[in-house]
């Protein structure tokens, strides 16, 4: 049975681990009356204008360096792949005399479309330490120094004559991406209020899905996809990196951090102020303490400050919450919403869309995952997490199989069939964008308390990564082996994963104290 503020909870706890002399706060909470605390609830919720102002600056300082990151790094390597792959050619024919093979010169740009993936693999592990050691804030801003880095390699490499540099520059800007893909939904599931929780949280996939539209908008030949500009493309990332260094160091740091990393329950009361509006609400900050209390009650027979991800598969109690999180970060790189932005030209070319066209179609794909993002942004708090991640799946599915039968009859010379496999490419891209795209991020924050979350995160992102170089990698030998049935294992995927977290994800619309609970068997 979950835990209540109310009435308690009946969850298995620890040996010796006793609820009321841990929590003596507890016995108090557990005389209150629905209706007081329905009205205190009521009451944090009516937050003065300064309260808003300050956490939506917040959030888009933390986003515009963090997921927005990740989707346009993700968008701009489209529009120059053919200047890339002819600036690979040029270089090694000035250095050996010699040109490349058109293999040999695929298998150099999925190098460079991998290196990404490697690097955000790295970042992911990376994450989990940083946040644990400099905090939340401290990590994003210093995360912005592999960016940087990068941004400098790639605009060198023309004068380096060095594709090699494009490698590393792109595995660097990967290291960037892993780390604030775990480390921004983890701040701000910590830093907002109850009842808007899921969707700041969410806004992570809102400003992932903006990043792609924009820098599908910047590829654009008449601005800097064209074959002088292609490095400055690709290092006009730093400009958002700048933007964040600038502004996130005058907001606050995680409240939660604060009190229950650190110890400093002072700053926290500051920091909550300020994300508040000027006010600490009561019963959060309550709910903070007891979980303080519990993470130092549980660290009492620990020597650990913070759980590790080898910790988290030897924990019994949280293999439930584990797998949960496992299965959900998987399908999410595994379905193949990736692979159209990763090779969205050839997809197109494919459907038959002329090809001095295809560049303003794919800035429709990234439309429609931003509106699409937008969208489950606002339900997310109506519908809730579990219903918008399996309906998203299930909707892929579909559109799954409506795509293949028309890219079969379109083999077939059927007449209109190019343009029904765009539509199915975009219904695609809309039903990834409102569930999948932005829940799979917020549920280690949710249903794991402020010890493990960093350690979950580690453990999701690390498979997301690695589930997306597996598609980068295997989808060019997908298309070559299966044609128009390219997109089947994909079926697979989204059907196995709405059927499995259909049938074990709970809703985790709440409370971060309360669905520790939730999981306990």
């Amino acid at each position: 049975m979950p835990y209540s503020l109310t009435s308690g909870y009946n969850a298995t706890l620890p040996t010796g681990f006793n609820r009321r002399e841990t929590f003596p706060s507890l016995n108090k909470l557990d005389k209150v009356k629905m209706s007081s605390t329905g009205k205190k609830e009521a009451e944090e919720r009516s937050n003065p204008a300064g309260s808003v102002r300050t956490l939506s600056l917040t959030v888009c300082s933390a986003a515009i360096g963090g997921t927005f990151q990740y989707g346009y790094n993700i968008s701009i390597i489209n529009a120059p792949t053919i200047y890339i792959q002819n600036f690979i050619n040029d270089t090694y024919m000035e250095r050996w005399k010699t040109v490349l093979d058109t293999p040999q010169v695929t298998l150099v740009w999925t190098l460079i479309v991998s290196a990404f993936s490697l690097g955000g693999l790295l970042g992911a592990l990376l994450a989990g330490p940083m946040a644990v050691r400099f905090g939340r804030k401290a990590s994003l801003l210093l995360n912005n120094s592999f960016l940087l880095v990068g941004a400098v390699v790639v605009l060198t490499c023309k004068v380096a004559k060095s594709f090699e540099m494009i490698i590393l520059a792109r595995f660097l800007v990967g290291i960037n991406s892993g780390v604030s893909m775990n480390i921004q939904p983890m701040y701000f599931g910590e830093s907002a209020p109850k009842h808007l929780r899921g969707a700041v949280a969410f806004s992570s996939a809102v400003f992932t899905a903006f990043g792609i539209f924009f820098g599908q908008v910047v590829g654009l030949t008449e601005l800097l996809g064209s074959e002088p500009l292609w490095p400055y493309l690709l290092a006009s990332n730093a400009l958002p990196a700048l933007i964040q260094l600038a502004t996130l160091p005058w907001f606050p740091e995680s409240p939660r951090y604060l009190l229950i990393d650190r110890g400093d329950r002072e700053a926290c009361v500051h920091a909550l102020g300020r994300l508040r509006g000027g006010q600490v609400p009561p019963l959060e900050m309550e709910e903070m303490l007891q979980e303080q209390q519990m993470s130092a009650a549980l660290k009492a027979g620990s020597s650990a400050p913070a759980k590790t991800p080898w910790s988290l598969f030897k924990d019994r109690d949280l293999r439930f919450q584990l797998r949960t999180v496992m299965t959900a970060s998987s399908a999410m790189m595994l379905c193949g919403n990736d692979s159209i932005y990763f090779y969205a030209s050839y997809i197109f070319m494919e459907a038959g869309i002329p090809p001095e066209k295809i560049q303003y179609i794919t800035i429709g794909t990234g439309a429609s995952e931003f509106t699409a993002s937008i969208l489950s942004n606002l339900m997310i708090e109506w519908v809730g997490r579990r219903y918008l991640l399996i309906g998203g799946y299930s909707l892929m599915a579909c559109w799954t199989v409506v795509f293949t039968i028309a890219l079969t009859l379109q083999s077939q010379g059927v007449a209109g069939m190019a343009y029904l496999s765009m539509a199915c490419v975009f219904a695609y891209i809309l039903s990834f964008g409102l569930g999948p795209a932005g829940v799979t991020g917020i549920l280690p924050a949710e249903i794991f308390d402020q010890t493990a979350r960093p350690a979950a995160y580690m453990v999701a992102g690390s498979l997301m990564w690695i589930s997306l170089f597996l598609v980068g990698m295997l989808f060019p030998f997908i298309v070559n082996g299966l044609g128009n049935y390219c997109f089947l294992p994909f079926l697979v995927v989204c059907l196995v994963s709405a059927v499995v977290l259909g049938l074990t994800m709970p809703e985790t619309k709440g409370s971060i104290f309360r669905l520790l609970f939730v999981f306990c068997r």
